[in-house]
C-alpha cells in the first residue's frame, strides 16, 4: 500500500489543481459582478456633477478609473499566450501559480472595493495554469474544476452563500494559503523534474490513466467556455438549484456537493466507461447530450422534479475529462490561444444571461451608433424568456468535445484503493456541506399587540452607484425593528449579484424566516421576511408589457387567533427611454392593468369581498397623487404616511433628481401603532419604509 501510495503523483498534483481551481472560480464570479456594477456605477456616475456627491460616498469606480482598468484587463488577456512560447518548460507551472496565488491574496484590499485588477490576473493566471497543465499534467486538468467547484460550494455553504473568503477578516488566512500552495507547486515541479530523468514503474492506477502530456483542442475550449458558465450560473450553486427546481436549499446542498465530486471516484467514471463503449463512438456524446438535456428540462419546467438538476450536476461534472486530450509527438498545443476564445465564448454567454433579467432597460443608442437603434436594441429587448434557450445552448456547446471525440473515451479507472479514499473525501465533504447550510434556529415573536411592517426595494442588493452591500442592507432593516419585510427587486444567485442567495442571507443574518416568489427566470423577484411565524405563501405573475412583475401572498400568524396577510408587489417602473415604442401613456396603462389583477387576486382569495388584516406593500413606482394610488384609497386601504411631510418619507432618493415616494404600505383592518419612519441608510437607491401596526384580537 504504501508503495502504490509513493507512485501516485496525481494525489498532490490534484490537489494543487483543485486549490488553484478554487482561486479560479471565486475571482471569476467576482470578476463578473465587480465589472457589473463599475459598469453601471461610472455610467450612474459620468451623469452627474461630482461636486454634489458628498465625499465618502461609497463608489466602486470613476469612469477614468474604470478606463484603466479595463486597459489592464485587457492587456492581461494576452497572459495565456504565455503558454505558446515557453509553454514547454515544466517550470513555467510555478510561475502561474504565483501569479494566480498572489492575485488572489491580494483580491480583498485592507479598505475599500474589491481589486478589479487583482481578480483580472487571478482568472488569466488561472487559465494559462489551465494550458500548463493540460500539457504536462493532463490527468490533473478534471481536478482544477471538480475540487475547485466542491470546494466553492462548501466555503459557501458556510457563509450562507456568501463566500466568507471575500471579506477582509479572512486575508491573513488567504495569504498563508497562497503562500503554501507556491511552496507546494515548486516542490512538485523540482519532484517532477527529477522524476522524469528516471525509469519508473507504473501500478494499475497509472496503467489504466491516459499519458500525462496533452492539450486543449478548440472544441475543448468551447465546452469549457459553456461548462463554466453553466457552473456558475446554475448547476454548481445550490442556492440557484433550490430557487429553479423549487427545492430546499439546506437539502440540495450536500446532494449537489456529492454530484460535484462523484466522478473523482475512479469506479464511478470505470462503470461511465463501461457504458459508453456499448455505443459507437459517433453516437456516445449525442446520447449523452440527450440525457443532459432531459434532466434539466425536467428539472426546470416540470413541477416536482427539481432534484432532477443534481443528476444534471453530476452528468455535467463528468464532462471535465472531456476537455483536453492526449497529445501527439510532434503536435503543437495552441491551448493558450483557444482559452482566450473560450474566455470570450463564457463572456457571450455571461451577457446573453444578463440581457433575460435587464431586457425592460435596453436604451436605444445615441450619437453615431444610431443607426443600430433598429437592430440592437430590439435584439437585446428580445431576450425575455430566453434564459432557458441560453441554458440549453450552453449544455450543447459544453458536450461538444464529448460528441468530436469519437475515438476514445476519456474517463480512465483506478485502484481500489483510490476508490475508496474518494468514496470518503466525497461522502466527508457532503457531510460538511450539511452541517454548513443547516438552518439557523428562528425564535418567533408571539402574541405581540403591536408589530412593525416595512417595505424596501434593495435594488438587488446595490446603491445608487451600484456599491454590492448587503450588510448594510441588513442593517437597515435592523436598525427599523420591523418584523415583518416585503422586499423588492431581490436575487438568488444571479451572477451579477456573485451568486448569493439574498432572501436566504438575509434571513440568516437577521434571525428572520424568508419566503421568496420568483417573477423572473426563477431567481429574481420578491421576499418577504419575518421574525413572526409565516404560516402560508404563494404569488401570481402580473401582466406587463416591460419588466415581469407580480405579486406574493405570505400569511403570518401574531398568534393563534390572529391572521396578518401580506401582498408584496412590484409594479412596472415609468421609463423615459427615447425611440421606444412604449411612450409614458403606454406604460401608465401597464401599470393600472397590474392594479387592477392585483385587485383581481385579492379578491379571489376573499370570494365574500371581507377582508382581515392585509397589508398592500410594495414598489408601486408612481407619486402619492396619482391616478394609480388614487385606487389604492377608493378600494378602502389606509396609506399611513398620509401627510407626511416629502423630505422625511421619500423613498427613493437619487443625487441630481427630485426626491420622490415610489414604496408604499397600504393597510386594511390595522390601526396604526407608534407612528411610521423611513430609513435613511444608503444601501439601496430605495429607502426602508415602516409603520407600527396594533394587533386587535
Amino acid at each position: 500500500m504504501f508503495k502504490r501510495i509513493r507512485l501516485q503523483p496525481v494525489i498532490f498534483t490534484a490537489f494543487e489543481a483543485g486549490v488553484i481551481g478554487l482561486f479560479f472560480i471565486q475571482a471569476l464570479r467576482l470578476l463578473i459582478g465587480l465589472i457589473y456594477s463599475r459598469v453601471a456605477g461610472a455610467t450612474a456616475l459620468s451623469a452627474l456633477d461630482p461636486a454634489i456627491i458628498p465625499p465618502g460616498t461609497p463608489i466602486p469606480a470613476d469612469p477614468q478609473t474604470l478606463t484603466g482598468e479595463i486597459t489592464l484587463l485587457g492587456y492581461l488577456l494576452a497572459l495565456p499566450l504565455v503558454a505558446l512560447l515557453i509553454g514547454q518548460f515544466r517550470i513555467v507551472i510555478i510561475a502561474a501559480v504565483i501569479l494566480t496565488a498572489l492575485g488572489r491574496a491580494f483580491l480583498i484590499p485592507a479598505e475599500g472595493f474589491p481589486s478589479l485588477p487583482a481578480a483580472g490576473l487571478v482568472v488569466m493566471g488561472g487559465l494559462l495554469y489551465i494550458a500548463l497543465i493540460a500539457r504536462h499534467r493532463l490527468r490533473s486538468l478534471p481536478y482544477f474544476f471538480v475540487l475547485g467547484f466542491a470546494a466553492d460550494q462548501l466555503l459557501r455553504a458556510v457563509g450562507n452563500t456568501l463566500d466568507p473568503s471575500w471579506s477582509v477578516g479572512y486575508r491573513e488566512i488567504q495569504f498563508a494559503f497562497s503562500g503554501a500552495v507556491i511552496v507546494l507547486s515548486l516542490l512538485l515541479v523540482v519532484w517532477e523534474t527529477r522524476r522524469a530523468t528516471r525509469p519508473r514503474d507504473t501500478n494499475e492506477g497509472e496503467a489504466l490513466a491516459p499519458p500525462e502530456n496533452g492539450l486543449i483542442p478548440l472544441w475543448g475550449a468551447v465546452g469549457l467556455g459553456g461548462l463554466l458558465f453553466l457552473e456558475l450560473a446554475l448547476l454548481a450553486l445550490p442556492n440557484a438549484v433550490a430557487a429553479r427546481g423549487d427545492l430546499d436549499y439546506t437539502t440540495v446542498t450536500p446532494f449537489l456537493v456529492a454530484a460535484t465530486l462523484l466522478p473523482i471516484i475512479p469506479a464511478v467514471r470505470g462503470q461511465a466507461r463501461a457504458f459508453m463503449e456499448l455505443f459507437e463512438g459517433s453516437t456516445r456524446g449525442w446520447l449523452w447530450l440527450l440525457v443532459t438535456i432531459l434532466v434539466i428540462l425536467l428539472g426546470l419546467r416540470v413541477s416536482g422534479l427539481g432534484a432532477a438538476l443534481i443528476i444534471a450536476q453530476f452528468l455535467l461534472s463528468m464532462a471535465w475529462w472531456w476537455i483536453g486530450r492526449p497529445k501527439a509527438a510532434r503536435e503543437r498545443s495552441f491551448a493558450g490561444l483557444w482559452l482566450i476564445f473560450s474566455l470570450l465564448v463564457f463572456i457571450g454567454f455571461v451577457t446573453a444571461d444578463n440581457f433575460t433579467y435587464e431586457y425592460a432597460f435596453v436604451r436605444d443608442l445615441g450619437g453615431n451608433l444610431r443607426f443600430l437603434n433598429d437592430v440592437i436594441p430590439p435584439l437585446l429587448r428580445g431576450f425575455r424568456d430566453l434564459g432557458f434557450a441560453v441554458i440549453l445552448l450552453a449544455v450543447f456547446l459544453a458536450l461538444l468535445p464529448m460528441i468530436q471525440m469519437r475515438r476514445r473515451i476519456a474517463w480512465y479507472g483506478g485502484s481500489t484503493f483510490g476508490t475508496v479514499i474518494t468514496i470518503l473525501i466525497v461522502a466527508a465533504a457532503s457531510a460538511g456541506a450539511a452541517y454548513a447550510a443547516r438552518p439557523p434556529i428562528i425564535l418567533d415573536v408571539r402574541n405581540a399587540e403591536q408589530v412593525r411592517v416595512g417595505t424596501y426595494n434593495i435594488h438587488g442588493g446595490f446603491s445608487e452607484f451600484y456599491a454590492y452591500d448587503l450588510e448594510a442592507v441588513a442593517a437597515a432593516i435592523q436598525q427599523s425593528g420591523s418584523n415583518i419585510v416585503m422586499v423588492q427587486e431581490i436575487e438568488r444567485g444571479r451572477l451579477t449579484s456573485f451568486g448569493v442567495d439574498q432572501p436566504l442571507w438575509l434571513g440568516r443574518r437577521l434571525g428572520m424566516d424568508g419566503r421568496f416568489f420568483a417573477t423572473n427566470e426563477g431567481i429574481q423577484g420578491l421576499a418577504v421576511l419575518s421574525n413572526i411565524r409565516i404560516a402560508f405563501d404563494d404569488g401570481v405573475l402580473l401582466p406587463s408589457l416591460g419588466a415581469q412583475t407580480g405579486v406574493q401572498r405570505v400569511q403570518i400568524t401574531p398568534s393563534a387567533d390572529s391572521v396578518i396577510t401580506v401582498y408584496n408587489t412590484w409594479l412596472s417602473p415609468l421609463l423615459e427611454i427615447d425611440e421606444q415604442d412604449q411612450t409614458l401613456g403606454i406604460q401608465e396603462q401597464d401599470q393600472a392593468r397590474q392594479l387592477n389583477a392585483l385587485f383581481g387576486v385579492v379578491a379571489a382569495h376573499h370570494p365574500n369581498g371581507i377582508l382581515g388584516r392585509t397589508v398592500i406593500g410594495g414598489t408601486f413606482h408612481n407619486v402619492p397623487d396619482s391616478d394609480l394610488l388614487q385606487q389604492m384609497r377608493v378600494a378602502g386601504f389606509i396609506d399611513p404616511f398620509a401627510g407626511y411631510p416629502l423630505e422625511l418619507g421619500a423613498t427613493f432618493v437619487r443625487f441630481g433628481l427630485p426626491r420622490a415616494r415610489f414604496d408604499y404600505l397600504w393597510l386594511r383592518n390595522l390601526p396604526l401603532g407608534e407612528g411610521v419612519n423611513v430609513s435613511q441608510s444608503t444601501a439601496s437607491d430605495h429607502r426602508l419604509a415602516y409603520a407600527a401596526v396594533q394587533i386587535n384580537r
